[in-house]
């Protein structure tokens, strides 16, 4: 086990994570991959790309207003455009931005019309910055961006073109402290785990499951829970991807997906739960999940390829689907960082084509799901894994190498009622004999009456 887990704290006594270290580390690496690219600048308006660039943040009520946007040029440090007065607050907090945090809105995503400018606003304000650095002429990376926005930056006559798949390689491997916030953030489920299981009986919504886990996350020091996906009983198969406030019941499959982030990292993290006792059909479901599971990380280290570990995936005819697209998400692996989804990605529907190589300071999630033969019960399981120079660790530990029970036992005049058991028992031999009984005294009534 070489990752460390430190507190949330800041201490003089000890050395955690270099917040320093991360933010230089961060700019050097898409500073460097910009200078061997034909682009001349970047211009981005993700949420993530932005805090990968300068390190700054805002809220996550942010996340999908694309209302904030930072030009990287070549050769250059990056210029940062926010949200009303946080532009100020970075100048005052935030010394490796200074003077280059600046207001500065656009549209909103078409909250403001188009007759107030702000498209034209902020292609003039990138214009002035590239002109002066002699890189007007030069192609222009944007990530995500707003049609108007887009439109105007072209009336500029900037050449624009993809910007994402440079910021994607860039996130691509991690650094020593994108690690390490990745390991913490992973604990902190183990945490929120522990309390969901000792939490779970019938009668529970999985709503309050959803609800116990933000809060535990929030009381450890998340700053988003971005989502947790609580699925059970018959909701399980096929998979819905969002939680409802059905009730859970004795003998119920339940599993969750655990999204949150600490310090902008984030984890992509399902357990796999029975309620009281798990049916045959489900403990098997569980263990063809989890080898095909293990099967895909023993592959995990240097020099594999995302084909080789897709390859060990059932494919998803085999489990009720047509084909991958139909199937996609439920055999698969990602990247995980800023965002839960990035490079590199692993599934049967593009890998077994496209391989990808697997390389040192990768860290990713795999997933795996396997319905159960009953036709509504089903596993899901994932992990985390850092690629190291040598091999994998595996970061979520959370128990998970065998089906969990939770809320039981139930005990009998006679004992525990078994863990694995079905909801409808077999009947005993005593109620075999009574229901055998009850026949030969209908026959011997029957025989009488035609005498």
């Amino acid at each position: 086990m070489a990752l460390k887990t430190f507190g949330t704290m800041a201490v003089d006594w000890e050395q955690r994570v270099d917040f320093d270290r991360l933010r230089r580390e961060r700019l050097a690496r898409i500073k460097g991959l910009l200078e061997k690219s034909a682009l001349g600048a970047l211009l981005c308006f993700d949420m993530n790309n932005v805090r990968y660039i300068t390190a700054t943040h805002i809220g996550t009520w942010a996340q999908d207003k694309i209302s904030r946007f930072t030009l990287l040029p070549q050769h250059d440090e990056p210029i940062l455009w926010d949200f009303g007065s946080a532009a100020r607050h970075h100048q005052l907090n935030c010394p490796w931005l200074g003077e280059r945090s600046r207001a500065g809105i656009p549209s909103m995503r078409g909250a403001m019309t188009p007759e107030m400018g702000r498209a034209e606003d902020v292609a003039k304000k990138t214009r002035i910055e590239l002109e002066q650095r002699g890189l007007l002429k030069e192609p222009l990376g944007v990530d995500v961006v707003e049609p108007p926005v887009l439109f105007a930056l072209q009336r500029e006559g900037i050449t624009v073109v993809d910007g994402q798949e440079l910021m994607s390689i860039a996130r691509e491997i991690k650094t020593q402290d994108e690690i390490t916030l990745l390991n913490m953030s992973a604990m902190m489920v183990d945490a929120a785990y522990y309390d969901l299981y000792k939490a779970m009986r019938p009668g529970m919504r999985e709503n309050e499951a959803v609800a116990l886990v933000a809060e535990r996350l929030y009381d450890l020091g998340s700053e988003y829970v971005e989502a947790v996906n609580a699925i059970s009983g018959e909701r399980c198969s096929p998979h819905p991807h969002v939680f409802s406030d059905r009730v859970l019941r004795p003998g119920d499959p339940v599993y969750y997906d655990i999204l949150h982030s600490y310090m902008g990292y984030r984890t992509c993290y399902y357990r796999t739960f029975c309620v009281g006792s798990a049916s045959r059909a489900m403990v098997d479901a569980y263990k063809r999940c989890r080898d095909y599971l293990d099967a895909s990380i023993e592959l995990i280290r240097p020099g594999r390829t995302t084909a080789e570990v897709a390859s060990v995936w059932p494919r998803a005819q085999e489990f009720g689907f047509p084909n991958e697209e139909a199937a996609f998400a439920l055999q698969m692996g990602h990247g995980i960082g800023l965002a839960i989804w990035e490079r590199p990605m692993i599934s049967r529907l593009v890998s077994l084509d496209h391989p990808h190589e697997i390389k040192p300071g990768m860290v990713f999630a795999l997933e795996t799901f396997w319905p159960s033969t009953d036709g509504w019960s089903a596993a899901r399981i994932e992990e985390e894994i850092v690629v190291t120079p040598t091999g994998h660790e595996v970061i979520t530990r959370f128990p998970a190498e065998e089906l969990l029970v939770a809320g039981a036992p139930f005990v009998t005049v006679g004992g525990n009622l078994p863990i694995v058991r079905e909801t409808e028992a077999p009947p005993n031999p005593e109620v075999v004999e009574l229901i055998a009984a009850a026949a030969r005294a209908e026959a011997a009534a029957g025989e009488k009456v035609g005498a």
